[in-house]
């Protein structure tokens, strides 16, 4: 499917916009301990701002672990993005798995605390390479 460049920036503003709203719905859930459904919110956060980054770089998927593949051969693997960076989306999506389909799954409050914060420093250095809010040093890899 192709879009227009108009609509592949709305598209992008729409799921930056996403991302960041689940911050304030993971917060909420945190505040009331739901924290099975704090850890699924914290996952999809990412998946939307990995999803705008995607959509900026004309890569399109609809699966979890083809996106979570191409950021790390990407942006990890190219070192455009720091290391770490990969390791947080992946756990938080062994994270959300785990929420979603183990049995009697337990997290604790502070570890989810933990998550969130890290959820808002990807989202945020994320937002920043989409937007091109970046320093000098760094240079986004086109996607073609």
């Amino acid at each position: 499917m192709t879009i227009s460049e108009e609509d592949r920036e709305t598209l992008i503003k729409y799921r930056i916009e996403q991302a960041r709203e689940e911050i304030g719905e993971v917060e909420f859930l945190l505040k009331n301990n739901k924290l099975k459904l704090a850890v699924t919110r914290i996952y999809y956060g990412m998946f939307y701002v990995l999803l705008a980054l995607a959509l900026k770089h004309k890569f399109n998927t609809s699966k979890h672990k083809e996106l979570i593949g191409w950021f790390n051969k990407n942006f990890i693997k190219e070192k455009k993005v720091e290391q770490k960076y990969g390791a947080i989306v992946r756990d938080a999506y062994e994270k959300r798995s785990d929420s979603d389909y183990a049995v009697l799954p337990k997290f604790q409050k502070a570890d989810v605390e933990k998550m969130l914060a890290d959820m808002k420093d990807f989202i945020s250095v994320l937002e920043k390479y989409i937007t091109g809010k970046k320093s000098h040093d760094q240079e986004i890899p086109g996607y073609q």
